[in-house]
C-alpha cells in the first residue's frame, strides 16, 4: 500500500509535468493548457452523460426489485474517472477517459468485482436484509404498494408519545 501511495504522490506528479513538458515544448504553451482544459470540458460533459446513464440504469434496477451491483461500481468508476479529469495533466485524463468508455469500464468493472467477490456481502450474496423480493403486506395482512418508513415495529425501543 505505501508503495501505491508513494506512486501516487510523488512519481506520477513528476511524470504529469513532464508529459505536460514536452508537449508544450511541440505545440507550445498556451495551445498545451487550451488542450488541457478542452480535454478537462469534455470529460466534464462525458462523465455527466455516462453518470445519469448509470443512474437510470440503476433506478431500473430497483423498481425491478433487483441490487444494482454492477450499476453500482460503475458509477464508482466514472466518478474515479471524473477526479481524475479534473486532475491537470495527460496522464489522468487519459485513464480517465479510458474509465469513461464503457467497454474498458466494463473490463475493469469485472476486473474489481472478480478481485473483490466475497470481500463485501452485496458482491457475493446478493440483496442485503431487509431488500423485498416479493409483495409487501400491511398490518391486516393484504398486498399493499405501500410501506410505512415512519413505523416503528421494534418492542426494545418504542415509539414516544407526542
Amino acid at each position: 500500500m505505501f508503495a501505491v501511495l508513494v506512486l501516487l504522490f510523488l512519481v506520477l506528479p513528476i511524470l504529469e509535468l513532464y508529459v505536460i513538458i514536452q508537449v508544450a515544448g511541440g505545440i507550445g504553451g498556451f495551445q498545451t493548457v487550451g488542450l488541457l482544459i478542452l480535454v478537462s470540458v469534455v470529460g466534464a460533459w462525458l462523465v455527466r452523460r455516462e453518470g445519469l446513464s448509470v443512474l437510470r440504469r440503476v433506478q431500473e434496477q430497483l423498481s425491478h426489485q433487483q441490487m444494482p451491483t454492477k450499476q453500482i461500481v460503475d458509477g464508482g468508476l466514472i466518478m474515479l474517472a471524473g477526479a481524475l479529469m479534473l486532475t491537470p495533466g495527460f496522464i489522468t485524463d487519459g485513464v480517465g477517459v479510458l474509465l469513461l468508455v464503457p467497454p474498458t469500464r466494463i473490463a475493469v468493472r469485472h476486473v474489481l468485482m472478480r478481485r473483490f467477490k466475497g470481500r463485501f456481502g452485496i458482491a457475493s450474496m446478493g440483496a442485503p436484509p431487509g431488500f423485498r423480493s416479493g409483495p409487501v403486506y400491511d398490518v391486516s395482512g393484504s398486498e399493499s404498494d405501500h410501506v410505512d418508513l415512519n413505523r416503528n415495529d421494534d418492542p426494545l425501543n418504542p415509539p414516544s408519545l407526542p
